[in-house]
């Protein structure tokens, strides 16, 4: 490995860099507030991470799951002690949106029901089954019409009892916060009565932590701040910080038969080592609490800025809401400030940077998106852009 280059270009001091910089091609530095897409959980290029995924590859890369693979136990057990669900099973696969797939797959096992509640504006994926839990026109074919999906809409209660205790549904499908659609986050009374109504009728409840799990809220998983499980619970993205891997979360009742679920690739040899050296690394840098007490300071913060609309979300999971289309804001943020920003929408900033950044690396954040907000203040003059 080569020693992180020296950001003259920077006029806060960093000790450490913590994989928080991604480089062009000409070796400029830019500060990486987005993790591609929550993916990179500990920070690029960790050592850790680097060397277990080598010393592995070294052994054996890769053989299917028609032989015994003890990586997989050590995972499963581990995974079980850091989120709490130790007594469930856990299947590997290979992304998020086949992780929910297998989870719908699942439900409907269980049940012997067809039917499947979703949630407005929700993102789980884009295989069909998948896509078909959303109720984005633009990304449902003509293939996942007349599915068996059906949505409520997103923290209203009344609309989801009905819903649920006059039809027989086999799972509600549901984001604790959801990503693709804005940072909407689930307040803890909602997560709460779902949890209790899914009980009552006998549906499944399928908790979507594909981008909120891994500790990016402060806790393993977003679902936990409200104090409640889930069934079924996906997960993907941060797992292997950037290796393909995805996990489906099985409760115990639900007992799937052998040959019910099956991948190629699913849980290989070369995931599973990544994978496991991404909890170590969450662990002994103790990245959740980082996350929980750098995305709080930058939450607070950002509510302390005049131009910005709304701040949502959970550590560092964050959307900023503007009055107008954010797209030269980020612009200027890439090329002028080398931050990279998601979004979410044309009005929301979409902040999901490695959990190992720092109080640091947020004040540079923040003294970018002042200056910018100072010099192009026309841009968030006209309250009327706001889309709630």
């Amino acid at each position: 490995m080569k020693p992180f280059p020296v950001f003259e270009k920077l006029d806060i001091q960093i000790e450490r860099a913590a994989g928080c910089f991604v480089y062009d091609h000409q070796q400029e530095a830019y500060l990486d507030m987005y993790g591609g897409h929550a993916v990179v959980a500990v920070g690029h290029t960790h050592p850790h991470v680097v060397d277990s995924t080598l010393q592995q590859l070294g052994k054996i890369g890769f053989y299917s799951n028609t032989i015994y693979n003890d990586l997989q136990h050590q995972l499963a057990h581990q995974l079980g002690l850091m989120s709490g669900y130790t007594d469930y099973a856990v299947f590997f696969s290979n992304s998020g949106a086949e992780a929910n797939e297998n989870a719908l797959k699942l439900a409907s096992f269980f049940t012997g029901r067809k039917k499947v509640l979703s949630l407005s504006n929700a993102f789980h994926g884009r295989t069909s089954g998948a896509v078909s839990a959303t109720d984005n026109t633009s990304l449902r074919a003509v293939v996942n019409d007349n599915s068996p999906y059906f949505f409520s809409p997103f923290n209203e209660l009344s609309s989801l009892r009905k819903q649920l205790e006059t039809e027989a549904y086999c799972a509600v499908i549901m984001e604790p916060i959801q990503g693709v659609g804005g940072i909407q986050v689930a307040t803890d009374e909602f997560l709460q009565e779902v949890r209790a109504i899914c009980t009552k009728t006998g549906t499944l409840l399928i908790l979507d932590e594909i981008q909120s799990g891994y500790g990016r809220t402060g806790k393993f998983f977003a679902h936990q701040h409200a104090g409640i499980k889930g069934d079924l619970v996906t997960v993907a993205k941060g797992i292997a910080n950037g290796f393909p891997m995805a996990a489906t979360i099985i409760s115990p009742t639900i007992n799937p038969l052998m040959g019910q679920l099956g991948t190629t690739f699913g849980g290989n040899h070369l995931a599973c080592a990544t994978a496991l050296a991404v909890l170590e690394v969450l662990r002994d840098e103790k990245l959740i609490d980082n996350a929980a007490q750098v995305g709080g300071f930058l939450i607070s913060e950002l509510k302390d800025i005049a131009a910005v609309a709304e701040v949502r979300g959970k550590g560092l999971m964050i959307g900023v809401e503007f009055d107008a289309d954010i797209q030269q804001l980020r612009q200027e943020l890439l090329f002028d400030e080398k931050i990279f920003t998601g979004y979410a929408g044309a009005y929301t900033l979409r902040l999901l940077p490695p959990l190992s950044f720092t109080m640091e690396h947020a004040q540079i954040f923040l003294r970018s998106l002042k200056k910018l907000l100072e010099k192009n203040s026309r841009y968030f003059q006209n309250r009327s852009y706001h889309m709630g």
